[in-house]
């Protein structure tokens, strides 16, 4: 059961050996988390994951979610759970134990966040998105709003959401027709509709609190006159008890091809004009503060969509070497030869390494981006603080948009080893593929992820967040040059990041040319070799490490482990990486057909 989720000793390779998170002990934010601790929290969320969350997710994929008379009820097993997930202070992990945080390092809840997430996703939305929408309320709350809503938010107690998308204007949020209007006690009232809501609605708590984004009535169009309102749907009293309802009425739950367990609600705010936020922030910021929010939450999409991956993996790891189906192609003739596991068929093996390439080198990248933002919070100087920020913001698209897309594909194959089998319910991989696809759309869609690496994170700085990400790249390259058994490795890896750089550089230019059109033509695809670039670095620094693990002899018995993921490094470099720079030729050849083409062509 619990190898279903998660690879233990690659969580552990990647947080002791990779990224030596246990050495944040040395800092005084994180002085109470050794090695010792660190273990027995992953150790706690294993635990939890596989006895109690993993046995809800067929359940909640089966029974879903209902909506009765503006009511949503969700799975009932996952009221228990929920019970249990709060007592055990999971929500708000590495948030300050003031307001009912753990305080652990973000790198830390990355690896309890991928058991629990690999468990049931669906149900981890539920208390991801409160995490989120207390960290608002940390982050621009009022001292007030911080008494009323915070601890209530970080213990559970309350949930909480992230309201942006309407009806009438999906990913561009400028477009919104949300109104707030001020009354004279300072607060507002909201009217206006949303959709595609997750836990937007339901009954697991008692309130549901609500960060919407309005428009205040004559503020400038666009973005620029976007604010952000705290909503609840019960009323807060001054002394935290709750009052009256709030006139934010649940319309409608969708009916998707994943995530069951999880309501996703269309809302109607403020249908009776009587629905009170008050504001969260500066009047017109609200998408700066949203922005804030979005690297956590993409982070998150990431992790969600590699935990449907990493499960499909392992399950379709072990089903491999259980299923006995043809004999091995070397005893094709022999009448007296016996089936054997599939494992042994070359096209499986192809699969599942690919598979196990993708698998540990997002692993790494998602914890990366952890340790990144652990760097920042206990760097000593403002340039060490911004060098990490500059690579974390650098990565989100890669995290998000890249890891998603592979993660569906892992899981397409995932489910292609079962054969037959993968295709009907009584196996994982179905509901795996279906809850992984959702991933790819939501918290802005991959192509979104694509145009803001290109538009906005490739000039960060001046170019110095870019920079400072291709020089971390260049170190893990001269260490792997010391062994000589990863030198063509580490050769080919160089090649690779270094054509990126120029790619980029072209990019960068005929993006602020009158070729911009043709330039964001290719986004997507220069987000896809951006993101082989890293995984090859990533893969490269395993190998790297698994090496050095290989000539100590106390590690000896890790040898196949060590051994896995040298054969990984070169997989990728050998039959990913030629494909990516050839993709590096098609991006640099920028064919400008795809804008060239009239709306007119595009028809049957």
């Amino acid at each position: 059961m619990a190898q279903s989720i998660a690879d233990r000793r690659d969580v552990e390779f990647v947080l002791y050996e990779q990224l030596k998170v246990d050495e944040f002990a040395k800092h005084e934010k994180y002085a109470d988390f050794n090695k010792k601790t660190v273990d027995q929290i992953v150790n706690a969320a294993r635990n939890l994951s596989v006895k109690e969350v993993l046995p809800t997710q067929k359940i909640g994929d089966q029974e879903g979610c209902k909506l009765e008379n503006g009511k949503v009820t969700v799975p009932e097993v996952f009221h228990k759970l929920y019970k249990l997930f709060c007592e055990g202070d999971w929500v708000a992990m590495n948030e300050d134990p003031e307001w009912g945080g753990q305080g652990m390092p973000v790198t830390v809840s990355l690896a309890a966040s991928e058991y629990f997430n690999g468990a049931n996703y669906p149900f981890m939305m539920y208390p991801g998105l409160t995490h989120g929408c207390g960290n608002l309320v940390y982050s621009f709350g009022t001292e007030k709003q911080k008494k009323l809503y915070l601890k209530n938010l970080y213990t559970g107690k309350w949930a909480g959401t992230m309201m942006l998308t309407e009806p009438g204007a999906g990913s561009d949020v400028g477009a919104l027709a949300t109104t707030a209007t001020k009354n004279p006690d300072g607060t507002y009232n909201i009217k206006g509709e949303k959709i595609f809501i997750s836990g937007g609605e339901h009954n697991l708590t008692e309130n549901i609190i609500h960060p919407v984004l309005a428009r205040i009535e004559g503020a400038p169009a666009g973005t620029k006159g976007i604010s952000l309102f705290l909503v609840p749907k019960i009323r807060v009293n001054d002394d935290g008890t709750l009052g009256e309802p709030n006139d934010v009425i649940c319309t409608g739950i969708e009916h998707k091809m994943g995530i069951h367990g999880n309501s996703t609600a269309s809302v109607a705010l403020g249908s009776k004009g009587q629905c009170i936020g008050t504001l969260l922030g500066e009047e017109n910021k609200g998408m700066k503060a949203m922005f804030q929010m979005m690297n956590e939450a993409r982070l998150l999409v990431g992790m969600q969509g590699f935990s449907c991956a990493t499960s499909s993996y392992i399950n379709a790891v072990n089903y491999a070497k259980q299923r006995v189906q043809g004999k091995n192609l070397l005893q094709t003739f022999d009448p007296n030869a016996k089936s054997v596991p599939i494992i042994q068929h070359p096209d499986i093996r192809r699969m599942l390494l690919t598979m196990k390439a993708y698998i540990e080198g997002m692993r790494s990248l998602l914890y990366y981006c952890g340790w990144c933002e652990d760097k920042h919070a206990t760097a000593d100087t403002d340039g060490k603080k911004e060098k990490y920020q500059g690579i974390l913001d650098i990565l989100i698209p890669i995290a998000k948009g890249y890891v998603t897309d592979r993660s569906f594909d892992v899981c397409s194959m995932g489910m292609q080893t079962y054969g037959g089998y993968g295709y009907i319910e009584e196996y994982p991989m179905s509901q795996l593929l279906r809850d992984c696809r959702i991933t790819m759309i939501y918290e802005g869609t991959n192509g979104i992820q694509a145009m803001d690496l290109l538009g906005r994170k490739l000039g960060l700085n001046k170019g110095k967040a870019v920079m400072g990400l291709f020089g971390e790249i260049q170190k893990t390259i001269a260490e792997a040059k010391k062994i000589e058994s990863l030198k063509d490795i580490a050769t080919k890896t160089e090649q690779a990041v270094n054509k990126l750089a120029e790619v980029a550089m072209h990019m960068g230019t005929i993006a602020m040319s009158a070729k911009v059109m043709t330039a964001f033509s290719y986004a997507y695809s220069f987000m896809e070799v951006t993101g082989d670039v890293v995984m090859s670095w990533m893969l490269l620094w395993r190998a790297t490490l698994a090496a050095q693990g290989l000539t100590v002899e106390s590690k000896k018995k890790d040898q196949p482990f060590f051994e896995g993921q040298i054969k990984s490094a070169e997989f990728f470099s050998s039959n990913i990486l030629p494909l990516t720079l050839a993709k590096m030729d098609v991006i640099k050849a920028a064919n400008s057909v795809m804008v060239d083409i009239s709306e007119d062509s595009f028809i049957g």
